[in-house]
Protein backbone atom coordinates (compact mmCIF):
# COMPACT_ATOMS: atom_id res chain seq x y z
CA UNK A 1 0.00 0.00 0.00
CA UNK A 2 1.57 3.65 -1.03
CA UNK A 3 1.82 6.12 1.44
CA UNK A 4 -2.06 7.95 -0.55
CA UNK A 5 -3.71 5.22 0.02
CA UNK A 6 -2.52 4.91 3.66
CA UNK A 7 -3.49 7.91 3.99
CA UNK A 8 -6.82 7.52 2.84
CA UNK A 9 -7.57 4.07 4.60
CA UNK A 10 -6.03 5.55 8.38
CA UNK A 11 -8.71 8.52 7.86
CA UNK A 12 -11.79 6.37 7.09
CA UNK A 13 -10.66 4.45 10.10
CA UNK A 14 -10.76 7.12 12.35
CA UNK A 15 -14.20 8.54 11.59
CA UNK A 16 -15.44 5.61 12.11
CA UNK A 17 -14.31 5.03 15.37
CA UNK A 18 -15.56 8.34 16.20
CA UNK A 19 -18.39 7.51 18.85
CA UNK A 20 -21.40 8.34 16.90
CA UNK A 21 -20.74 9.23 13.86
CA UNK A 22 -21.01 5.69 12.02
CA UNK A 23 -24.72 6.37 10.45
CA UNK A 24 -23.94 10.02 9.90
CA UNK A 25 -23.85 9.31 6.15
CA UNK A 26 -26.90 7.54 6.10
CA UNK A 27 -28.62 10.91 7.99
CA UNK A 28 -27.31 13.06 5.32
CA UNK A 29 -29.12 10.88 2.88
CA UNK A 30 -32.12 10.99 4.49
CA UNK A 31 -32.32 14.67 4.00
CA UNK A 32 -36.47 15.45 3.26
CA UNK A 33 -38.30 18.00 1.26
CA UNK A 34 -40.87 20.32 2.53
CA UNK A 35 -43.21 18.27 0.83
CA UNK A 36 -43.09 15.42 2.53
CA UNK A 37 -43.15 17.06 6.10
CA UNK A 38 -45.27 14.69 8.73
CA UNK A 39 -47.41 15.94 11.51
CA UNK A 40 -47.93 13.90 14.12
CA UNK A 41 -51.28 12.94 15.60
CA UNK A 42 -53.23 15.50 17.88
CA UNK A 43 -53.02 14.74 21.73
CA UNK A 44 -55.87 13.85 23.62
CA UNK A 45 -57.13 13.77 27.57
CA UNK A 46 -55.63 10.25 28.30
CA UNK A 47 -53.19 9.88 25.75
CA UNK A 48 -49.57 8.16 27.55
CA UNK A 49 -46.75 10.75 27.57
CA UNK A 50 -43.59 9.64 27.60
CA UNK A 51 -41.26 11.32 29.71
CA UNK A 52 -37.04 11.24 29.03
CA UNK A 53 -34.51 13.37 29.91
CA UNK A 54 -32.01 13.94 26.52
CA UNK A 55 -29.81 17.09 27.78
CA UNK A 56 -29.17 17.53 31.76
CA UNK A 57 -30.01 15.25 34.49
CA UNK A 58 -33.05 15.69 37.10
CA UNK A 59 -33.62 14.83 40.49
CA UNK A 60 -36.55 12.60 41.96
CA UNK A 61 -38.03 15.32 43.21
CA UNK A 62 -38.64 17.39 39.30
CA UNK A 63 -39.42 13.72 38.26
CA UNK A 64 -42.53 14.26 40.24
CA UNK A 65 -43.30 17.54 39.99
CA UNK A 66 -42.99 16.65 35.99
CA UNK A 67 -45.12 13.40 36.56
CA UNK A 68 -47.78 15.70 38.32
CA UNK A 69 -47.94 18.86 35.87
CA UNK A 70 -48.65 16.25 32.65
CA UNK A 71 -50.78 14.31 34.81
CA UNK A 72 -52.84 17.79 35.80
CA UNK A 73 -52.89 18.04 31.83
CA UNK A 74 -55.37 15.06 31.30
CA UNK A 75 -52.39 12.45 30.59
CA UNK A 76 -50.36 9.41 31.52
CA UNK A 77 -47.39 9.51 32.46
CA UNK A 78 -44.53 6.35 31.44
CA UNK A 79 -40.67 6.93 31.28
CA UNK A 80 -37.57 4.32 31.77
CA UNK A 81 -35.65 3.73 35.18
CA UNK A 82 -32.66 5.74 33.40
CA UNK A 83 -34.50 9.03 33.69
CA UNK A 84 -32.87 9.37 36.71
CA UNK A 85 -29.18 8.84 35.07
CA UNK A 86 -26.34 10.87 35.97
CA UNK A 87 -23.09 11.21 34.30
CA UNK A 88 -21.59 14.83 35.48
CA UNK A 89 -23.73 17.78 33.50
CA UNK A 90 -25.63 14.60 31.56
CA UNK A 91 -28.72 12.85 32.34
CA UNK A 92 -26.87 9.87 32.02
CA UNK A 93 -24.74 8.75 29.43
CA UNK A 94 -25.39 9.43 25.49
CA UNK A 95 -26.46 5.93 24.05
CA UNK A 96 -28.91 5.62 26.93
CA UNK A 97 -30.14 8.69 26.64
CA UNK A 98 -30.66 8.08 22.68
CA UNK A 99 -31.94 4.71 23.57
CA UNK A 100 -34.27 6.08 26.22
CA UNK A 101 -35.99 8.43 23.22
CA UNK A 102 -35.47 6.05 20.44
CA UNK A 103 -37.60 3.65 22.84
CA UNK A 104 -40.47 5.85 23.42
CA UNK A 105 -40.86 6.73 19.58
CA UNK A 106 -41.13 2.64 19.32
CA UNK A 107 -43.79 2.28 21.84
CA UNK A 108 -47.35 1.63 20.84
CA UNK A 109 -48.47 2.40 24.25
CA UNK A 110 -46.66 5.97 23.84
CA UNK A 111 -48.73 8.72 22.23
CA UNK A 112 -45.90 11.88 22.61
CA UNK A 113 -43.19 12.73 23.79
CA UNK A 114 -42.33 15.57 26.54
CA UNK A 115 -38.63 16.22 28.09
CA UNK A 116 -38.49 16.80 31.55
CA UNK A 117 -36.28 19.68 31.07
CA UNK A 118 -33.44 21.09 28.79
CA UNK A 119 -30.10 22.27 30.20
CA UNK A 120 -27.21 20.89 28.00
CA UNK A 121 -26.48 17.56 26.21
CA UNK A 122 -29.41 16.64 23.83
CA UNK A 123 -27.03 17.64 21.11
CA UNK A 124 -24.71 15.22 21.69
CA UNK A 125 -27.04 12.43 21.03
CA UNK A 126 -28.54 13.05 17.52
CA UNK A 127 -26.49 11.17 15.78
CA UNK A 128 -27.50 7.72 17.41
CA UNK A 129 -31.34 8.72 17.10
CA UNK A 130 -33.39 6.42 14.76
CA UNK A 131 -34.81 8.55 12.06
CA UNK A 132 -35.98 6.35 10.26
CA UNK A 133 -37.94 4.79 12.98
CA UNK A 134 -38.99 8.37 14.52
CA UNK A 135 -40.96 9.36 10.52
CA UNK A 136 -42.47 5.94 10.95
CA UNK A 137 -43.58 6.36 14.54
CA UNK A 138 -44.10 10.38 14.42
CA UNK A 139 -45.43 11.66 17.92
CA UNK A 140 -45.53 14.79 19.42
CA UNK A 141 -42.04 16.13 21.05
CA UNK A 142 -42.35 18.89 23.18
CA UNK A 143 -39.69 21.14 25.11
CA UNK A 144 -37.60 24.31 24.42
CA UNK A 145 -34.00 25.48 25.40
CA UNK A 146 -31.23 22.65 24.68
CA UNK A 147 -34.12 20.83 23.08
CA UNK A 148 -33.96 23.04 19.98
CA UNK A 149 -31.19 20.26 18.90
CA UNK A 150 -34.06 17.69 18.79
CA UNK A 151 -36.37 19.81 16.80
CA UNK A 152 -33.56 20.85 13.96
CA UNK A 153 -32.66 16.94 14.05
CA UNK A 154 -36.05 15.72 13.43
CA UNK A 155 -36.97 18.16 10.94
CA UNK A 156 -34.00 18.19 8.80
CA UNK A 157 -33.43 14.39 9.03
CA UNK A 158 -36.73 12.82 9.50
CA UNK A 159 -39.33 15.71 8.26
CA UNK A 160 -41.62 15.51 11.29
CA UNK A 161 -42.93 18.91 12.54
CA UNK A 162 -42.14 19.38 16.49
CA UNK A 163 -42.91 21.78 19.29
CA UNK A 164 -41.09 24.67 21.23
CA UNK A 165 -42.96 24.32 24.03
CA UNK A 166 -42.72 23.48 28.32
CA UNK A 167 -40.74 21.08 29.41
CA UNK A 168 -41.86 18.56 32.41
CA UNK A 169 -40.23 21.49 34.89
CA UNK A 170 -41.94 23.72 33.77
CA UNK A 171 -44.54 26.21 35.35
CA UNK A 172 -47.90 25.00 33.92
CA UNK A 173 -49.87 27.72 34.44
CA UNK A 174 -53.01 28.72 32.93
CA UNK A 175 -51.07 30.97 29.71
CA UNK A 176 -48.54 28.46 29.14
CA UNK A 177 -51.52 25.30 28.97
CA UNK A 178 -53.95 27.24 27.11
CA UNK A 179 -51.73 27.38 24.17
CA UNK A 180 -49.77 23.79 24.79
CA UNK A 181 -53.31 22.33 24.30
CA UNK A 182 -54.30 24.31 21.40
CA UNK A 183 -51.15 23.58 19.46
CA UNK A 184 -50.97 19.66 20.46
CA UNK A 185 -54.66 19.53 20.34
CA UNK A 186 -55.36 20.97 17.08
CA UNK A 187 -58.21 22.86 18.13
CA UNK A 188 -57.95 25.40 15.58
CA UNK A 189 -55.99 25.88 11.99
CA UNK A 190 -55.38 29.43 12.31
CA UNK A 191 -54.29 29.65 16.02
CA UNK A 192 -53.03 33.57 17.47
CA UNK A 193 -50.17 33.98 19.37
CA UNK A 194 -50.99 36.78 21.42
CA UNK A 195 -48.34 37.52 24.30
CA UNK A 196 -49.24 37.73 27.85
CA UNK A 197 -50.67 40.90 29.08
CA UNK A 198 -49.08 40.35 32.47
CA UNK A 199 -45.69 40.29 31.34
CA UNK A 200 -45.81 43.54 29.38
CA UNK A 201 -46.63 45.25 32.97
CA UNK A 202 -43.57 43.89 34.45
CA UNK A 203 -40.42 46.34 35.59
CA UNK A 204 -38.08 44.24 33.32
CA UNK A 205 -36.64 45.34 30.26
CA UNK A 206 -36.43 41.59 28.95
CA UNK A 207 -40.00 41.48 28.87
CA UNK A 208 -40.50 45.33 26.86
CA UNK A 209 -41.88 44.61 22.82
CA UNK A 210 -40.21 46.42 19.73
CA UNK A 211 -40.35 46.65 16.77
CA UNK A 212 -36.79 46.56 14.73
CA UNK A 213 -38.40 46.14 11.03
CA UNK A 214 -42.17 46.85 9.80
CA UNK A 215 -44.40 44.45 8.11
CA UNK A 216 -45.67 41.17 7.48
CA UNK A 217 -44.75 37.76 6.37
CA UNK A 218 -45.33 33.85 5.82
CA UNK A 219 -43.10 31.20 5.81
CA UNK A 220 -42.76 28.17 7.53
CA UNK A 221 -41.45 28.32 11.64
CA UNK A 222 -38.24 26.75 12.26
CA UNK A 223 -36.03 28.18 15.81
CA UNK A 224 -35.56 28.05 18.70
CA UNK A 225 -32.42 28.61 21.33
CA UNK A 226 -30.33 31.06 19.72
CA UNK A 227 -26.94 29.18 21.14
CA UNK A 228 -28.02 25.87 20.22
CA UNK A 229 -29.02 27.44 16.44
CA UNK A 230 -25.73 28.81 16.22
CA UNK A 231 -24.13 25.44 16.96
CA UNK A 232 -25.60 23.50 14.51
CA UNK A 233 -24.70 25.94 12.03
CA UNK A 234 -22.26 23.98 9.01
CA UNK A 235 -23.86 20.52 10.78
CA UNK A 236 -25.91 17.67 8.75
CA UNK A 237 -28.39 18.40 11.44
CA UNK A 238 -28.95 22.03 10.05
CA UNK A 239 -32.12 23.36 8.36
CA UNK A 240 -32.50 25.79 5.49
CA UNK A 241 -33.74 29.31 6.51
CA UNK A 242 -34.75 30.07 3.09
CA UNK A 243 -38.23 31.77 3.43
CA UNK A 244 -38.69 30.55 6.86
CA UNK A 245 -40.21 32.72 9.92
CA UNK A 246 -37.50 32.30 12.46
CA UNK A 247 -38.20 32.21 15.96
CA UNK A 248 -35.12 32.45 18.73
CA UNK A 249 -35.27 33.03 22.14
CA UNK A 250 -32.10 32.51 24.95
CA UNK A 251 -30.91 33.16 28.79
CA UNK A 252 -28.46 34.04 30.52
CA UNK A 253 -25.77 35.64 27.32
CA UNK A 254 -24.89 39.62 28.04
CA UNK A 255 -25.32 41.19 24.85
CA UNK A 256 -21.99 40.54 23.49
CA UNK A 257 -22.69 37.04 23.07
CA UNK A 258 -25.77 37.41 21.27
CA UNK A 259 -23.68 40.21 19.04
CA UNK A 260 -21.81 36.97 18.17
CA UNK A 261 -24.10 34.29 17.74
CA UNK A 262 -26.25 36.42 15.56
CA UNK A 263 -23.00 37.63 13.45
CA UNK A 264 -22.45 33.40 12.69
CA UNK A 265 -26.04 33.26 11.68
CA UNK A 266 -25.45 36.47 9.25
CA UNK A 267 -22.03 35.01 8.26
CA UNK A 268 -22.89 31.67 7.11
CA UNK A 269 -25.84 33.60 5.04
CA UNK A 270 -28.43 32.10 6.96
CA UNK A 271 -30.87 35.61 8.63
CA UNK A 272 -30.65 36.69 5.11
CA UNK A 273 -32.52 34.73 3.74
CA UNK A 274 -35.66 34.20 6.12
CA UNK A 275 -38.72 35.96 5.71
CA UNK A 276 -39.04 37.04 9.10
CA UNK A 277 -37.77 37.01 12.79
CA UNK A 278 -39.33 36.85 15.87
CA UNK A 279 -37.70 37.12 18.81
CA UNK A 280 -38.73 35.98 22.19
CA UNK A 281 -37.92 37.07 25.98
CA UNK A 282 -34.29 36.64 25.94
CA UNK A 283 -34.15 36.71 29.78
CA UNK A 284 -31.37 37.93 32.28
CA UNK A 285 -29.48 39.04 28.55
CA UNK A 286 -28.47 42.74 29.60
CA UNK A 287 -24.79 43.64 30.19
CA UNK A 288 -23.12 43.39 33.75
CA UNK A 289 -22.20 47.01 34.14
CA UNK A 290 -20.52 45.81 37.39
CA UNK A 291 -17.49 44.03 34.99
CA UNK A 292 -15.15 47.17 34.23
CA UNK A 293 -14.72 45.58 30.38
CA UNK A 294 -18.44 45.21 30.09
CA UNK A 295 -19.64 49.26 31.64
CA UNK A 296 -19.67 50.49 28.01
CA UNK A 297 -21.40 47.61 26.53
CA UNK A 298 -24.49 48.04 23.94
CA UNK A 299 -27.76 46.90 25.26
CA UNK A 300 -29.44 44.05 23.95
CA UNK A 301 -31.65 46.40 22.45
CA UNK A 302 -28.69 47.74 20.44
CA UNK A 303 -27.62 44.03 19.48
CA UNK A 304 -30.50 43.59 17.61
CA UNK A 305 -30.99 47.19 15.97
CA UNK A 306 -27.40 46.95 14.63
CA UNK A 307 -27.17 43.38 13.23
CA UNK A 308 -30.91 42.86 12.43
CA UNK A 309 -32.36 46.02 11.28
CA UNK A 310 -30.35 46.14 7.84
CA UNK A 311 -32.15 42.84 7.13
CA UNK A 312 -35.40 44.87 6.14
CA UNK A 313 -36.96 42.09 7.01
CA UNK A 314 -40.25 41.95 9.13
CA UNK A 315 -38.38 41.69 12.65
CA UNK A 316 -40.11 41.69 16.28
CA UNK A 317 -39.04 41.60 19.99
CA UNK A 318 -40.78 40.34 23.18
CA UNK A 319 -43.27 37.89 22.14
CA UNK A 320 -44.01 35.09 24.79
CA UNK A 321 -41.71 32.17 24.82
CA UNK A 322 -38.50 31.86 26.06
CA UNK A 323 -37.28 31.14 29.78
CA UNK A 324 -40.15 32.53 30.96
CA UNK A 325 -43.30 31.16 32.99
CA UNK A 326 -45.87 32.61 30.37
CA UNK A 327 -45.02 30.74 27.09
CA UNK A 328 -46.30 29.71 23.78
CA UNK A 329 -46.29 26.25 22.54
CA UNK A 330 -44.25 26.96 19.00
CA UNK A 331 -44.47 24.19 16.01
CA UNK A 332 -41.63 23.84 14.66
CA UNK A 333 -42.11 22.88 10.35
CA UNK A 334 -45.69 24.66 10.20
CA UNK A 335 -46.71 27.65 7.96
CA UNK A 336 -47.62 30.80 9.96
CA UNK A 337 -47.64 34.54 9.39
CA UNK A 338 -45.82 37.12 11.50
CA UNK A 339 -47.25 40.66 11.48
CA UNK A 340 -44.02 42.37 13.07
CA UNK A 341 -45.82 46.33 13.61
CA UNK A 342 -49.09 44.08 15.63
CA UNK A 343 -47.06 41.53 17.81
CA UNK A 344 -48.86 39.03 16.15
CA UNK A 345 -48.02 35.79 14.68
CA UNK A 346 -50.68 33.23 13.61
CA UNK A 347 -50.61 29.58 12.53
CA UNK A 348 -51.66 29.21 9.46
CA UNK A 349 -52.17 25.55 9.20
CA UNK A 350 -52.64 23.00 11.93
CA UNK A 351 -49.64 21.67 13.54
CA UNK A 352 -50.98 18.06 13.91
CA UNK A 353 -53.79 15.81 12.14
Amino acid sequence: MNRREFVKSSAALSILCIPGLLNSKTISANKVTAGEIIKPKALKPGDSIGLVSPGSSIDEEELKDSITNIENLGYKVVYEDSILDSTGFLAGLDDVRADELNKMFARDDVDGIICARGGYGAMRIIPQLNYELIRKNTKVLLGYSDITALHFALYSQAGVVSFHGPVGISTFNEYSINYLQSVIGGSSSSLEFISSSEDLLKDNQAYQRYVINGGSAKGELVGGNLSIAAALIGTPYDVSYKNKIVYLEDIGEEPYRIDRMLTELLLAGKLQECSGIALGVFMDCEQDKEKPAYKNSQSLKEVFFDRLEPLKIPTVYGLSFGHISNKFTIPFGVKAELVSDNYKLRLLEKAVK
